[in-house]
């Protein structure tokens, strides 16, 4: 079969088309011919070799194959997969499993997939995995792909709510637009000029360019900023944000942050720990020495483990 095979850290150019081997599934695993796959940033961190990245290979990549998100028709199943039969059509998520998506084939355990819907084409579903349950995680206040399952005790966005998504253009941030009006919020997008007519289409009701303006100088107060570059100053958005507002960031080399209007909680990648820390005495008030951050698409689409 085909690939897209890399074996070197770097830039595009060292990704290469090759012929390999195609696999062949094991016990739990369905074989996937895939139909579409999806491309995240975490692609790029991975092909560069940022340094979250080199945990699975410090001098050269462990996985030779890129990509997380998939969607497909299952060619072949193991005999003890009891969930999907050859002809379904699936969508699911590999990051948990090795990778392996920009293949004509992937081998995928069965408890990464998800039957696909028949309303969705391929190439819908392939975008939704990793994109599209980090959005609704983090504005739900559940699920591990970042800390806002610490605030699941406020639940998840009301209607009439105002809330502000910083990087809305991007893969996660057009799925968080959406899911915040379908929630019943007042949204506005930021991102840069040519992306502000497409938040409008897609249900954004304000939009700021922010190569023209600083949202955190508007004098605007919101109910959730959810930075999903990780980009914005933590204290201006913090002053921007009503009482006993949310604010919820990805990026850099934290997992996520989360602020509750008292306590800041944060997730390193680096050291695996979850810490609390109150930000008027900067005391860390709380940790948990191991935090496993999962994305998996479990039944509810959500996965936390604390070990």
């Amino acid at each position: 079969m085909k690939a897209i095979v890399y074996t070197e850290y770097g830039s595009p150019d060292v990704l290469q088309l090759k012929e390999v081997e195609k696999p062949t599934p094991k016990e739990d695993e369905a074989l996937v011919r895939v139909h579409a796959a999806s491309l995240n940033a975490a692609d790029f961190e991975m092909l560069r070799g940022t340094w979250s990245a080199r945990f699975g290979g410090l001098l050269k990549p462990r996985h030779k194959i890129l990509g997380s998100d998939i969607a497909g028709r299952i060619e072949a199943v193991g005999r003890n997969v009891k969930q999907f039969h050859p002809g379904d059509e699936v969508f699911g998520d590999l990051s948990e499993c090795g990778f392996g998506a920009f293949a004509e084939y992937v081998s995928v355990p069965e408890n990464a997939l998800r039957l696909k819907p028949a309303s969705m084409t391929f190439e819908e579903a392939a975008a939704v995995p990793s994109a599209g349950v980090v959005a609704l995680q983090n504005l739900r206040g559940v699920g591990s792909s970042s800390l806002s399952f610490l605030l699941s005790d406020k639940g998840h966005i009301q209607s009439g709510q105002k809330v502000l998504i910083n990087g809305a253009g991007g893969g996660v941030g057009t799925f968080a637009v959406q899911l915040a009006k379908s929630f019943g919020a007042e949204v506005t997008g930021v991102d840069s000029t040519g992306k502000l007519a497409m938040l409008r289409s897609i249900g954004a009701d304000q939009v700021i360019d922010y190569t023209q303006e600083d949202f955190t100088k508007s004098g605007e107060t919101y109910d959730v900023i959810f930075d999903v570059v990780g980009k914005s100053s933590f204290s201006r958005s913090v002053r921007s944000l009503k009482h006993n507002g949310r604010y919820l960031a990805l990026g850099s080399h934290l997992c996520g942050m989360a602020w509750d209007g008292h306590h800041l909680w944060y997730a390193d990648a680096g050291t695996d720990r979850l810490s609390c820390l109150d930000v008027h005495t900067g005391t860390i008030l709380q940790e948990v020495v191991r935090l496993e951050v999962r994305t998996g698409l479990t039944s509810d689409g959500t996965s936390l483990i604390v070990k």
